[in-house]
């Protein structure tokens, strides 16, 4: 039986049991020699040192530190992390890149729950859930099930901004509804959204033509908001704009203003700044519907996000191609 590769865990401590349960972790541990109680939450502490001096494969997570140069000098035999989440743009450096390490990550385990979360609002929102629950708090008198003209599911035109992991996963779960669905996305062509089974629109089109707008585009110098003041404009009077990218590709003021006039609402799962200060008016508003950035994976998820990396693992172990290595390119695409 060849030897297993020496690994090293790299994030919050806390994590690690939340991310890998014991049926998890033990099928890791057949794979990879790791030590469970030796957790890299900072590269200078000694005994961390040592073991890095030794592993071929770091698990990272939430709160991995940064890897510079630095510690990839006392990591000579690496040559793989593994990150048990979405996004690598936090620590890991170009220098990983130019050492010819590879890099893999479970964002597209991480990108279920968000296009669940995603789908759940985009339903609610085409009852205008929102504006129903603050008629029944103003007069206290349900209206029962009485037609209310405007709202419904039924032929609801929803634009997807962004054809990232998650923004593909929601047009997928959305194929079942009796919805029009459109994207729009500067990198897919029109061949590429036929596959996906959507028209392709410019943004501003889209915009127009959209009752609700989901955003789940990266957030890049090009991206910051995307959706500003004159973008909002475009949308249809009693439009709903959903967001769980990131919350800097949405002018929060521009969208405060239109939530003020009533002309539209939004839910939000990421902000800008995240968290909100506790005088935001955003909190208060009664068309916004402001959820703490859980959209993501939360509770008995997470341990899909182990069981991604375990499957990795495996692969690297076999010398196989990994199912979800990223190039250098990839994180500006990531979302």
């Amino acid at each position: 039986m060849p030897e297993r590769p020496r690994a090293l865990f790299a994030m919050t401590a806390e994590n690690v049991p939340q991310v890998f349960p014991p049926d998890v972790l033990a099928r890791l541990r057949e794979t990879v020699d790791i030590d469970p109680a030796l957790i890299a939450e900072d590269f200078a502490d000694p005994e961390v040192r040592a073991a890095l001096a030794k592993a071929e494969v770091l698990v990272t997570g939430w709160g991995c530190p940064r890897i510079d140069e630095t510690v990839l000098d006392a990591a000579p035999a690496l040559r793989a992390l593994l990150h048990s989440a979405g996004s690598v743009k936090g620590f890991v450096t170009p220098a990983v890149w130019e050492r010819g390490i590879t890099v893999s990550t479970a964002a597209a385990a991480n990108a279920l729950p968000v296009a669940e979360y995603t789908l759940a609002m985009i339903l609610l929102a085409g009852k205008d859930i929102l504006g129903r629950r603050e008629r029944l708090r103003a007069e206290r008198v349900s209206t029962g099930w009485g037609f209310v003209p405007g709202i419904g599911n039924h032929g609801r035109r929803v634009g997807v901004v962004g054809a990232s992991r998650i923004g593909r996963r929601v047009i997928e779960l959305l194929r079942p509804f009796d919805l029009r669905v459109s994207l729009t996305d500067p990198y897919v062509d029109e061949a590429g959204a036929a596959a996906l089974g959507v028209p392709l629109l410019p943004l501003d089109d889209l915009l127009r033509t959209s009752d609700i707008v989901t955003v789940h585009a990266p957030d890049t110098p090009e991206t910051h908001r995307l959706i500003d003041r004159r973008a909002l404009a475009l949308m249809p009077d009693g439009a709903a704009l959903i967001n769980t990218a990131r919350g800097a590709l949405v002018d929060h003021d521009a969208l405060v203003d239109e939530l003020r006039a009533g002309r539209l609402s939004a839910i939000l799962d990421v902000t800008d700044p995240e968290p909100l200060p506790a005088d935001s008016p955003l909190l208060d508003l009664p068309n916004a519907f402001v959820t703490p950035h859980l959209a993501g994976s939360q509770g008995n998820e997470v341990a899909r996000l182990g069981l991604a990396v375990t499957e990795e693992a495996e692969r690297l172990a076999a010398g196989e191609e990994l199912a979800y290595a990223l190039d250098r390119g990839a994180l500006a695409r990531m979302a």
